[in-house]
């Protein structure tokens, strides 16, 4: 436990340190001006470069949260025919966006060319009610990306972003076994745990999109062999190959793959690959045991199987 408490204090230091991911606004390599943009945001007065223009996507990255939604979207920004939007929009999920309208929305994307394609991610869509529905209202032919991991994995990260958050604010926090046990009984309403209940959600978005319209990535593959995922994700948008092993190097300080495009290598955040806190052995084959029927009902919804545990 001391050892992940020297962890976490580290951690919050550097992340206060920590600057903005890389996201660019400005499509193609185009620089603007020196003063005129920043990563993160856009003024609406500044003169595009030529021959672009703002669109709704052509894909979103729907969930789920702690899968590896910043990562596939940070990999996927490397191919030269996707422009990503730099922030979570939050449109279809928060009721005070989504009165905003489309254009609203549409103005929240990255400038980009003809030939490339508008990819946004918010993992709060996947389980999100009103999200499948809002999102079929505005392109029923819309190609979705939902990138997964084994779902008690991503309630114990779930946790530990929360974890994380609460330390950097201030607020008062609770050992993971606090919010999994509740009255001697697994915690089932626990919102970390109803996100992990795939199948649920799944049969919402079914409910509005054929199957052939979600591609899903495996997550825990995407961190230990990127590429033959992201070569999966081009194939599904209809991009050309572009991505290639080069732009992948493994860093042994931080234990995962970083990106090298045009001439710049970066990592993820520092706030990504947290380390874990131990979890007490009889709560967490509990969890693993509430979320066996559900993992087996998602296999069947999709037709495929995972190496979840």
């Amino acid at each position: 436990m001391a050892t992940f408490l020297s962890s976490v204090l580290l951690l919050v230091l550097r992340t206060y340190a920590a600057p903005p991911e890389h996201i660019q606004v400005w499509p193609g390599g185009w620089t603007p001006v020196p003063g005129e943009a920043g990563n993160e945001t856009l003024s609406p007065s500044l003169v595009p470069p030529p021959g672009t223009a703002q669109h709704a996507p052509h894909s979103i990255i729907i969930g789920v949260r702690k899968g590896g939604t910043r990562a596939l979207l940070e990999m996927l920004d490397i191919h030269p025919e996707v422009a990503a939007a730099a922030t979570e929009v939050h449109f279809f999920d928060w009721d005070e966006n989504y009165v905003k309208g489309l254009e609203w929305y549409r103005e929240q994307m990255p400038y980009s060319y003809p030939h490339q394609i508008t990819v946004e991610k918010t993992p709060g869509y996947f389980t999100s009610l009103a999200a499948p529905a809002r999102i079929c209202a505005m392109n029923p032919s819309i190609k979705l990306l939902l990138i997964l991991r084994d779902p008690t994995e991503r309630v114990v990260s779930d946790y530990t972003q929360v974890y994380f958050n609460r330390l950097e604010n201030r607020k008062p926090v609770q050992a993971i076994e606090r919010m999994l046990v509740k009255n001697g009984a697994l915690n089932t309403r626990y919102k970390a745990i109803q996100r992990s209940l795939y199948d649920v959600h799944m049969r919402n978005w079914l409910q509005y999109f054929p199957l052939r319209q979600i591609h899903i990535v495996d997550g825990d593959t995407l961190i230990r062999d990127p590429l033959p995922e992201l070569q999966r994700v081009e194939r599904f948008l209809d991009l050309p190959p572009r991505i290639q092993a080069s732009n992948f190097y493994f860093n042994q300080t931080k234990g995962f793959y970083c990106i090298r495009s045009d001439g710049h290598e970066r990592c993820l955040h520092e706030s990504k690959g947290r380390p874990h806190p131990p979890v007490n052995g009889t709560v967490l084959r509990q969890l693993r045991s509430y979320l066996r029927q559900h993992n087996r009902d998602f296999y069947r919804l999709i037709g495929r199987t995972f190496n979840w545990h």
